[in-house]
């Protein structure tokens, strides 16, 4: 099963650069292993991001997501990024809510090319 996933900086704040971008990929792709997924495309711009995910039926979106926002959360802060430092305060690093639409009817390829046309940060 697919999900389209996107997730929003808390207050929405710019704060993602092409770096923090990046090393966000290899997170959600490291969380989706442990869940039996696949991050199957990735990408966002300076305030949010997008997700597709193929993930197993016995999977709970809910718990997906939780485990998504809180592994980058934690990890991206630990970093320190300046953008996020200076723009953040606290522990988030993102709103509490989140969009994820099932991607039964649409076909795959049209949210791919959806989610590669986002204008990443420099």
């Amino acid at each position: 099963m697919h999900v389209h996933l996107v997730f929003v900086t808390k207050y929405r704040r710019d704060v993602f650069t092409k770096e923090v971008i990046d090393d966000l990929r290899i997170i959600f792709a490291n969380v989706c292993v442990d869940f039996e997924s696949e991050l199957v495309e990735f990408d966002g711009e300076d305030d949010h991001v997008h997700l597709l995910v193929n993930y197993p039926p016995k999977v709970s979106v809910s718990k997906l997501v939780n485990s998504l926002k809180g592994a980058s959360s934690l990890l991206i802060r630990k970093i320190g990024y300046a953008s996020i430092k200076n723009k953040l305060w606290g522990n988030a690093l993102w709103s509490p809510s989140y969009f994820a639409g099932s991607c039964g009817g649409a076909p795959i390829a049209m949210i791919r090319q959806y989610i590669e046309q986002q204008r990443t940060p420099d």
